[in-house]
């Protein structure tokens, strides 16, 4: 008889195809000047730097279970610290959110933040050997790809030889030209309903947010000027021949930085382009680049089909699972409701990322969403575990990060800011080990979680959602428990998870279908929770109760090897 210690250990140990990208805002990651003053400069509150991803570092994010780290703001943005010492144009405060700036304000394209170098002048060499390093470490490396707008006062001083600027042939008397770059405003000044101080554009180009007049608001993406694809807003009609400018100068732009040795591209607010143009990029890229990623920020559920066919590999679940597994943490919805919320892209399900943070969304314990780190662990381990499609982390949501700090532009918001020089709390004290208890306890059920995730065979497999063949009982309580089991080969994962604020008994009922469906005989089986390492021996019988205890805020996830 084989020792069933050894065999689950052996079997933990093979790897799958897991992606789980880990997002970091570079210039706050390995920042450890804790200031942290309130409209601060950048030489008061400092900045991390490309460096900081040393070799230790990125062993230990790839240790966590992490496959592709996204290096967040890497292409030099607007930003009001001034650099003209280098030969870099200052930009107007004006039309820059915040001291640091947006990361979405993209100044130059074929350069990278000034902030993240050691040595400004060699700022481009850092990145490159940032790849070098990831690379070597194990990790994929994805960066921004911002498509649909600029900073107002683009200029780019590091494009290639025979490169032309974008704007730079521009008939700026046509309001709207194919061959434009940007859309115009003919004879009128920017005049928004707030003071630019002597901040002067003439005519006016559109801003970011598909605002079409000179006039834009402060709650508009004023800092940027939208791009000209060949779309009419006017009329509707997009004039996509002969091909647009900008769509040749923004492959370009792609081919640059994947020739650099980037991974995957990260593009943000993909839907406000055409999908024309990303059918024609991605096809032009990939024919260069064959295992180049691109990752969409599209939000509409009804072109999620559309930009996948347009090359997309990935999209964004916000209007979908995020927003209902925030519901359910939050108890403002049943656990049920995850199952209709994969039903809705069953057939683009591997196309789909989960997440349950990122840089626009608040922090899972910050006052705004749960409040408790704690309350977003059954939606980790659903999020991460029910399907075989990517999942993203972000910096700190491992330690429990509460993004409660009024930064500067940023304000107190339950969001790390991006508009500010700042640090963040957690990552500061995990690197110079001095986490609470509480806190070490949120990166051991992350690390265990996502190591699960990318190391278990049935993770690869199919999944069976039990939730129609257990509704409300005294031991199960669709309200806030939710169940399913990944299967693969001969190894099999039964999850459950535990939105309650107590420790429940549970029984799991599976269905006759399961059994047909994975061929699992019934029988008692040794399992294994591969959460705490607890084995208990299951018996596993159609259409009866499995019953365990599962804690507060917390989920069982019993590991079944069938010819045990």
């Amino acid at each position: 008889m084989r020792d069933e210690c050894s065999m689950f250990n052996v079997q933990f140990s093979m790897p799958n195809n897991k992606i789980i990208i880990y997002q970091v805002f570079t210039r706050l990651y390995g920042n450890r000047n804790t200031t942290r003053k309130e409209w601060g400069t950048i030489e008061d509150n400092g900045s991390g730097k490309f460096d900081d991803f040393n070799e230790s570092t990125l062993k230990h994010i790839k240790d966590m279970g992490i496959s592709h780290v996204w290096f967040t703001g890497v292409i030099r943005h607007a930003t009001q610290t001034d650099y003209s010492a280098y030969g870099i144009p200052k930009q107007h405060p004006a039309v820059v959110k915040g001291k640091a700036g947006s990361p979405y304000a993209i100044c130059d394209y074929y350069d990278v933040d000034p902030d993240l170098a050691t040595n400004v002048d060699k700022r481009m060499k850092e990145f490159e050997a940032l790849i070098r390093r990831t690379h070597k470490a194990g990790l994929k490396v994805i960066i921004d790809f911002v498509p649909n707008h600029v900073a107002r006062q683009y200029e780019s001083i590091a494009k290639p030889k025979g490169v032309i600027d974008l704007g730079a042939d521009d008939n700026t008397n046509d309001g709207f030209n194919p061959q434009n770059n940007f859309y115009y405003c003919p004879g009128c000044k920017l005049e928004p309903y707030f003071d630019i101080q002597d901040y002067v554009e003439e005519p006016a180009k559109s801003t970011g947010n598909d605002h079409f007049d000179n006039h834009p608001g402060i709650n508009d993406w004023y800092e940027t000027v939208k791009l000209n694809y060949g779309k009419d807003y006017w009329t509707g009609f997009g004039h996509f021949d002969p091909i647009p400018d900008t769509w040749k100068k923004m492959t370009d732009i792609l081919l640059f930085w994947a020739k650099k040795g980037v991974d995957a591209f990260r593009c943000d607010m993909a839907e406000m382009v055409p999908a024309a143009f990303w059918a024609w990029a991605t096809d032009k890229v990939k024919a260069a680049y064959p295992d180049i990623k691109f990752i969409g920020e599209v939000y509409n559920p009804s072109e999620y089909r559309n930009y996948i066919s347009s090359g997309f590999d990935y999209l964004y679940d916000k209007v979908g699972m995020y927003d209902t597994m925030r519901a359910v943490i939050c108890g403002q919805a049943p656990a049920t409701t995850i199952t209709g919320a994969w039903q809705q892209t069953d057939d683009i399900k591997d196309h789909m990322l989960y997440f349950l943070e990122n840089h626009d969304e608040q922090r899972v314990a910050s006052d705004f969403f749960a409040g408790d780190a704690k309350k977003g662990i059954p939606g980790l381990v659903a999020s991460i575990l029910m399907r075989s499609n990517p999942f993203m982390l972000y910096a700190a949501e491992e330690y429990g990060e509460r993004g409660m700090d009024k930064e500067g532009f940023s304000g107190c918001d339950g969001r790390t800011t991006i508009f500010d020089y700042w640090s963040i709390d957690t990552l500061c004290r995990a690197a110079s080990s001095k986490l609470k208890k509480n806190e070490q306890q949120i990166y051991d059920i992350h690390e265990k979680v996502m190591q699960i995730a990318r190391t278990e065979k049935a993770v690869d497999g199919d999944t069976y959602d039990l939730m129609y063949v257990n509704p409300a009982s005294e031991s199960f309580n669709p309200e806030k428990h939710f169940a399913f089991l990944r299967k693969k080969d001969d190894e099999m994962l039964l999850v459950v998870c535990n939105f309650n604020d107590k420790k429940d008994s549970i029984s799991v009922n599976i269905p006759k279908h399961a059994f047909e469906w994975f061929d699992i005989p019934e029988k008692k089986y040794e399992a294994k929770d591969l959460l705490t390492d607890e084995k208990k021996q299951l018996t596993l019988k159609a259409d009866t109760g499995v019953k365990m205890t599962v804690p507060a805020y917390g989920a069982r996830v019993w590991k079944i090897i069938q010819n045990s």
